[in-house]
């Protein structure tokens, strides 16, 4: 069998997969997110963190919830790694420094996962599993929990209540991450994956000394670092270490995890505004892009020419064997249009094209499916967009899904769409003007620019993924990638609950004759468009200097 040919079947599995679960898992969220009902555990949850979980929030109190939950957060992961020398379960490993630790609290806390530092030499037991993996599941439902409070703001009217942020935080730890990570815990374990609590083993000797090998608990970190669309790995090499995927087969089934979620929300959102139709709209938009990027990216890596490429095959240079271009280009593509930032090849080592393709799909908001919640939340202020841009074209005020689209929502939703380029390309622009941070740049000229692009790219869109080739354990970047990974998760959702609570506060507008249908290929292609257009306008000059002109040149 051809490469290619194994490529595309292993996107029609995927695809196939995808498509058998979405439905009962959008339905299953709808009426998780919808119940009044509370599991016993839930009571227990709520009666230990003083919440009163069925108090409805305005959009101000909702807010407040989400930053406090995720300031006592990032302080409590903070100091669980500046004292991890003084814990038990350390393995031997010293407390890890200020700024580090800094970084990490606030990448995990941001559902970034950016990772300066190599996890089986810095982290022990109690970090990554009492910190790391705790925020892998809470960072995730935070997200989907403001996607909820925004589909609550298009389903109600006349009210500026969007539910209950606690109640909404545990909901989707307890019903939804926690089953499906237990399940999938047992599928990589049956695949390969480690999962013990053991230390550091000699296993021999290696170039004339001892040889040194971790394990720990990686399954059931590695589920959740997919599903919540984390992608912070156990160890260095991520999703390439064997421990953490073994084979093609569990690499298929973690590209299926970070993808479930982000698709399935979509028939969610459907089902909660009381119309399946508009969830599909969002779906093959999402669809499309995430096919287009796949199918992009295969091609470039495979048609690669000269003598290595093609007695590999294609560019093989960062790919591991056991994956080969298919499966590395269906991850790589995967874990930059969400925000997972997961490896399993390195991305510095791809073809021009093909890093500025994972470059792209970071840059285009991840919204093809996106993070779980980020995803949907921002694929829907771009429809709000799109909207925008068909009632002007057309000469009529827009609305979407019975709601007026006026000044204020445009206004929240340009701030939306402004705050995370401009976090990107200011940072980007100090690091290369200053005297110190281009120290760090490994490799010279276009590769150089693209490697500071493509982490501040990842840290301010919350994808935790790294061109490697950058020293990021400096103070600089560790503090401004921290401050970019913060500002560019929080500052948007504001915006975005700001928005759920002027939609919710309107009376509903019937459909008439002129109204667009949101419902219908037409839009999604529209949708497709106008994430396409206000990405190029964006950071078509940043990414001429860099992957643009390093793949003209090659």
């Amino acid at each position: 069998m051809s490469p290619v040919l194994a490529g595309a079947l292993q996107v029609l599995a995927l695809v196939v997969a995808l498509g058998l679960v979405y439905r009962p898992l959008g339905d299953h969220m709808a009426r998780v997110y919808s119940s009044r009902k509370h599991l016993r555990v839930e009571k227990w949850i709520y009666k230990a963190i003083g919440a009163n979980p069925d108090t409805e929030m305005r959009w101000p109190a909702y807010l407040r919830g989400v930053l406090a939950f995720s300031a006592v957060s990032v302080l409590f992961l903070y100091l669980l790694q500046r004292l991890q020398g003084s814990l038990p379960g350390s393995l031997g490993f010293a407390s890890i420094d200020p700024d580090q630790a800094f970084n990490t609290a606030a990448s995990f806390v941001a559902n970034t996962n950016w990772q300066s530092y190599a996890g089986e030499q810095a982290m022990g037991h109690v970090v990554q599993t009492g910190g790391l993996a705790v925020q892998n599941f809470v960072s995730a439902a935070v997200g989907i929990a403001v996607a909820v409070a925004l589909v609550r703001g298009f389903a109600r009217s006349r009210t500026g209540e969007l539910g209950n942020f606690w109640a909404d935080l545990v909901r989707g730890t307890v019903r939804v991450l926690l089953p499906i990570s237990v399940v999938g815990a047992l599928v990589l374990v049956a695949c390969g994956a480690v999962q013990n609590f053991s230390g550091v083993h000699e296993v021999g000797q290696f170039l004339g000394g001892s040889q040194q090998w971790r394990s720990g608990a990686v399954a059931s970190q590695e589920v959740i670092k997919e599903l919540g669309t984390n992608g912070g790995g156990y160890f260095n090499a991520n999703s390439a270490h064997p421990f953490e995927n073994p084979n093609g087969l569990s690499n298929l089934f973690e590209i299926f995890l970070i993808l479930v979620i982000p698709f399935a929300l979509t028939r969610t959102f459907g089902r909660m505004v009381g119309s399946p139709k508009q969830g599909y709209a969002i779906l093959g938009a999402m669809g499309a892009i995430w096919l287009g990027f796949t199918a992009l990216m295969m091609w470039t890596e495979f048609a690669h020419h000269g003598p290595a490429f093609d007695v590999a095959g294609g560019a093989m240079e960062g790919k591991e064997t056991r994956f080969g271009i298919a499966g590395s280009s269906l991850f790589a593509v995967t874990t930059t249009l969400t925000s997972t930032g997961a490896v399993n090849s390195f991305h510095s080592s791809y073809t021009g094209f093909g890093g500025g393709i994972t470059l792209l799909g970071m840059q285009l908001g991840e919204v093809a499916p996106g993070g779980v919640g980020s995803g949907l939340y921002g694929m829907l202020i771009m429809a709000i967009i799109a909207v925008f841009i068909a009632g002007l074209m057309v000469g009529r005020t827009p609305e979407y899904l019975g709601k007026k689209i006026g000044t204020r929502e445009m206004k929240l939703a340009a701030c939306y769409i402004l705050i995370t380029p401009a976090l990107v390309l200011c940072f980007t622009a100090l690091a290369v003007a200053l005297p110190t941070p281009p120290h760090s740049i490994l490799n010279p000229d276009a590769h150089g620019f693209s490697e500071v692009l493509y982490a501040y790219t990842s840290g301010a869109n919350n994808n935790g993924s790294a061109f490697a080739g950058l020293n990021a354990d400096t103070q600089w970047f560790n503090t401004t990638i921290g401050l970019a990974m913060l500002l560019g998760r929080f500052l948007p959702m504001v915006f975005v609950l700001a928005l759920a609570g002027s939609l919710a506060g309107q009376r509903p507008v019937p459909a008439t004759a002129g109204t667009l249908a949101t419902h219908r290929p037409l839009f999604s292609g529209l949708l497709v468009g106008t994430v396409l257009i206000v990405t190029a306008l964006t950071y078509f000059p940043a990414l001429a200097l860099g992957p643009l002109a390093e793949g003209l040149a090659s």
